[in-house]
């Protein structure tokens, strides 16, 4: 999602839309100008807003619904096979996230309803030909809002029927166990998917097999990484040997912790030991290309990395994480002094381990820690 432009926020979420959706238009406006001119390319490029216009509506309906639970949406990417509306959490209970789920079709259905009554009803079902120009523009947008429905509901990640299945199975086999069994169907439709549009030479239909199969792969994972975290104190997953920065250090004290250890984030500390901000490895570099190595590291780290206390769960550590796609969290004892950093990567290291023997529990270590 990086390479997305925010273009507007609506009640606090931030409306993004990806490079890759841009070329799309761009690509369906030349195809349409090459086979019928100018007219031609401008009502399709219209079609095509005016279908992603649906599908940022469909993603306002979960928007909306998650709202009724207290979860915030931080933001909406438009992608060229649809729409993403990021939550900053799952919701707690399985009716919560059928409701959520089920919110955006349900939008589709309203448009669908309201083009349906605007038209006086079909005349035909020459709108199922929803690529074909000669029909009535709003007769293939009610088709379309059908059509999304119908694909939403998909039980497969990171689609609504993937939600709604999990929330089903969660209902009766609980959270984690329904998420499995949801990730390994979304997994089967990808193969689906991929084996179909091989024999069929639809590299569409490959792409969406991709992103199924990535986004069951990712839904699995984050929810192992909830259930192991459950019941651990964010010292039980901490980094304690790791190499820290002074506020008054440059860019090239910096590169050369980077070349003698194996870290990629570096932590930035006061005279105190209070952390002050976190250098990453890509900002370091970024730095040194375009400002030099006598940049302080205070004008390129990010400031906004927070701190949890080492009593603290390691859930609230991880949630800290992912809702604000940090590299790190700072973790620091009874006085404020930053003892441990947790990362995705130590975080993914002690999974393995879980996941090669469930009983194991982290032990207490030493909270060493040099500085530079």
């Amino acid at each position: 999602m990086g390479w997305s432009l925010p273009i507007g926020v609506v009640k606090g979420t931030v409306i993004r839309v990806h490079i890759t959706f841009l070329l799309f238009l761009v690509w369906i406006g030349v195809a349409a100008f090459a086979r019928g001119g100018q007219g031609a390319a401008l009502q399709s490029v219209v079609y095509i807003v005016l279908l992603f216009l649906c599908v940022l509506l469909h993603e306002f309906g979960h928007v909306f619904a998650a709202r009724r639970y207290g979860i915030r949406t931080p933001d909406i990417t438009l992608l060229p096979i649809g729409g993403v509306a990021r939550l900053e959490r799952i919701p707690d209970k399985p009716l919560q996230e059928l409701v959520v789920a089920l919110a955006g079709p349900a939008v589709n259905i309203a448009i669908a309803l309201l083009l349906f009554l605007t038209l006086g009803g079909l005349a035909s079902d020459a709108g199922t030909e929803v690529a074909n120009p000669g029909v009535s523009l709003l007769e293939r947008l009610l088709w379309v809002n059908l059509f999304l429905v119908v694909f939403n509901l998909i039980p497969a990640f990171p689609m609504d029927g993937g939600r709604v299945l999990r929330a089903i199975l969660a209902h009766r086999l609980g959270y984690a166990r329904g998420t499995q069994i949801a990730s390994r169907v979304g997994q089967a439709l990808a193969f689906a998917f991929g084996l179909w549009s091989l024999l069929g030479g639809n590299p569409l239909l490959m792409f969406i097999a991709l992103f199924v199969y990535l986004g069951a792969a990712s839904e699995a994972h984050a929810v192992q990484m909830q259930q192991v975290s459950r019941g651990l104190l964010a010292a039980d997953a901490m980094i304690t040997h790791f190499e820290s920065l002074r506020a008054g250090s440059v860019v090239e004290d910096a590169v050369r912790c980077l070349i003698a250890t194996t870290q990629h984030e570096f932590p930035v500390v006061d005279g105190a030991g209070q952390l002050r901000g976190v250098l990453t490895r890509d900002d370091m570099i970024r730095a040194l290309r375009e400002r030099g190595p006598e940049t302080p590291v205070l004008e390129v780290m990010r400031s906004d990395v927070p701190m949890v206390r080492d009593r603290q769960l390691l859930e609230d550590a991880l949630r800290l994480m992912q809702e604000k796609q940090l590299p790190a969290v700072g973790v620091a004892n009874e006085t404020g002094r930053l003892v441990g950093l947790i990362t995705p990567e130590n975080v993914g290291e002690m999974m393995m381990v879980l996941s090669a023997r469930p009983e194991w529990r982290p032990p207490l270590v030493p909270r060493i820690r040099r500085s530079t």
